[in-house]
């Protein structure tokens, strides 16, 4: 079930179910959302079609972005050989679309890529439009794409980038230009040190693998200490969690979404129609964020958060003056088994840290072939070139 709506058998981009497509339903993974259909498309969806690409449908995903890849969907998870993919790269992977849009909440779709082999780019926060996707951590999240290759990647990326006025977060520039071709030979590319001893013996062989090929266009590759790892990983996943709950609190059943039929009074109703339509990660989550944003813990967890935020900037762009990019895992391991969903709130924030910097940084990442790359802002052309040397 890899289309959970198909729109146009004959399109070329997929979008995932977190991105409205006016007239089509818009489920997030959520029994909340089974029957919403939106009265208009997400600005990275209308900016593909003013550019003559036709959305092939919708893909599949964990309730509200929020797992590891896709398998806490009320649809059902999608799985190959009894392991676990995400809807949107498993396709891709196919051939059967050219590219998907995909909201990197918590890196599933950078997880999931790496999972099947393909490319994702998630952008500098803000150059992509949010406008139009079922919001949950506002300050983090935002719409990359998943393409087979850096080509298809820079080709689609290039269409939905730029300002849109319509999203407070979005950046001031009109157009973003971006290249494949800048010279890797010249570059330095660190491997981050915490990161790479976290993983698992495939992942690090693919990380090895991947450093000698730099090496051998020329690239000077060597290991540095990124120490805010685990603090990056711990403050995104109360940041994410906080704005998460708040975002969600929308869903309720009263304005729109699922609505208990059973119910005596306005309280019975709200616990009713949230406990019959969400799933363990999402309520966790909502009971965490809820948690960390109470009076008793506000300062201590959430406030505290928003300072790590700023010393893991600063680290992060204090190696990347040094260093073009850093390579990274994108998760522990190759493969993922399907779980029981009780473990699931441990299992994400596991995995998150590899995925946390660039979230709660705001700088751009991909994932090609198995690994992660990150950069500075703005410079996903680096992250291009790199991955299309390698992939040639």
């Amino acid at each position: 079930m890899i289309y959970i709506n198909e729109i146009n058998a004959a399109g070329r981009i997929a979008a995932d179910d977190t991105i409205l497509v006016k007239g089509v339903p818009a489920t997030a993974g959520s029994k909340m959302l089974e029957n919403f259909k939106p009265l208009f498309s997400a600005e990275a969806v209308e900016r593909l079609e003013k550019a003559d690409y036709e959305i092939a449908g919708k893909t599949n995903v964990g309730e509200f972005g929020l797992d590891l890849l896709g398998e806490t969907s009320y649809f059902a998870p999608e799985t190959e050989n009894g392991k676990l993919v995400g809807a949107a790269a498993a396709l891709v992977a196919s051939g059967k679309v050219k590219a998907a849009l995909n909201v990197d909440l918590n890196g599933a779709p950078r997880r999931a890529a790496a999972v099947s082999g393909v490319d994702f780019i998630k952008p500098t926060y803000g150059t992509v439009s949010r406008y139009g996707i079922i919001a949950c951590a506002c300050s983090g999240e935002q719409i990359g794409v998943t393409a087979a290759n850096a080509e298809d990647a820079k080709e689609i990326l290039t269409v939905i980038a730029g300002h849109d006025s319509k999203d407070g977060t979005s950046l001031p520039a009109e157009k973003y230009e971006y290249s494949t071709s800048e010279d890797v030979s010249a570059m330095k590319i660190c491997i981050a040190k915490e990161l790479y001893e976290a993983a698992g013996a495939e992942v690090k062989a693919s990380i090895d693998a991947y450093a000698e090929s730099l090496k051998k266009i020329g690239a000077t590759v060597e290991t540095v200490s990124i120490d805010v790892a685990s603090q990056a990983q711990t403050a995104w996943q109360i940041l994410m969690a906080a704005e998460t709950t708040n975002n969600l609190s929308r869903f309720d059943g009263v304005k729109y979404g699922y609505r208990t039929p059973e119910y005596k009074n306005i309280d019975e109703l709200y616990v009713k129609s949230r406990s019959e339509s969400m799933g363990f990660l999402a309520k966790a989550t909502i009971i965490y964020g809820s948690d960390v944003l109470a009076k008793a813990k506000y300062e201590k967890c959430y406030d505290k958060s928003l300072r790590i935020r700023r010393i893991v900037c600063d680290k992060v762009r204090e190696i990347l003056a040094e260093y073009d990019a850093i390579l990274a895992p994108a998760c522990s391991q190759t493969a993922y088994a399907p779980y029981d969903a009780s473990d699931a709130f441990e299992k994400v924030y596991e995995e998150s840290l590899f995925t946390a910097i660039p979230s709660i940084t705001g700088v751009p990442a991909m994932v090609t072939k198995g690994v992660q790359l990150i950069s500075d802002s703005y410079k996903e052309s680096v992250l291009l070139s790199i991955a299309k040397s390698v992939e040639v």
